[in-house]
């Protein structure tokens, strides 16, 4: 896995040339059981200039822990193997490690991407977008940086309930990460970014509660500010980090 580094501004699905031919070389381990998609994968990672190296885990999800999955850049996961139920335990656990996932999935619903913003997936790309659209979202996740394909910009900008402000994906997962913390420090850590780039974070959230009049000056106001808006449960807030 590379070095953590400073997060920078989300890409969003109009700067795919951004993250284009110019990038470094990245490695991705894929957990996916249907051959299918992992053929294709393979093959748009293999075609991308220059190529991504793709470790194939198949619906091991052990695979991204031991041998060359370990030192992957990204995880891409299928949000739902052989089982069926969406694994968002296994993210959480990835996000917490410091692991840089994109979820590519078939779940095109709103909620489901936002959760999985929000338990710290650095984009959400549903497989209908193909090619484009995933490669993207890998050589930006390797940077550590985040990206946004049209499924999930829809889901975010649809967030507009009254009195809520509308905040970057990376700003609830740096929210999310420093109230499962004890400080910002840890949240940095967590997250594989620098204690500086949290507080960035978390500052602009402030102001942006503070603008539409839900001022959360302290860590407490902040914690029932997002209670009460969904961007985390007592359940969490109750579960050792």
């Amino acid at each position: 896995m590379v070095g953590a580094s400073t997060m920078g501004d989300p890409v969003s699905a109009t700067a795919v040339a951004d993250v284009g031919p110019a990038s470094p070389r990245v490695t991705a381990v894929l957990v996916d059981d249907h051959e299918v998609v992992v053929e294709g994968v393979r093959s748009w990672c293999d075609a991308t200039d220059p190529p991504i190296s793709l470790v194939e885990a198949g619906a091991r999800m052990a695979a991204v822990w031991t041998g060359p999955g370990r030192e992957a850049d990204v995880v891409i996961m299928d949000l739902q193997l052989a089982g069926g139920v969406p694994e968002f335990g296994e993210l959480r656990r990835l996000a917490r490690a410091g692991r840089r996932v994109v979820v590519y999935t078939g779940d095109d619903s709103r909620a489901t991407a936002v959760k999985c913003i929000g338990l710290g997936a650095l984009a959400y790309v549903v497989k209908s977008e193909g090619r484009a659209h995933l490669v993207a979202a890998v050589r930006a996740a390797a940077q550590g940086r985040s990206y946004t394909p049209p499924s999930l910009s829809g889901a975010l900008a649809a967030d507009n309930a009254p009195g809520r402000p509308r905040l970057a994906p990376m700003e609830v997962v740096a929210l999310r990460a420093w109230f499962a913390s004890s400080s910002k420090g840890l949240a940095a850590a967590m997250l594989g970014i620098s204690p500086k780039t949290v507080d960035t974070y978390i500052e602009r959230v402030r102001v942006k509660y503070a603008a539409v009049g839900r001022e959360a000056p302290t860590k407490s106001e902040l914690v029932a500010r997002a209670l009460e808006d969904g961007l985390v449960t007592l359940e969490e807030l109750n579960t050792p980090s």
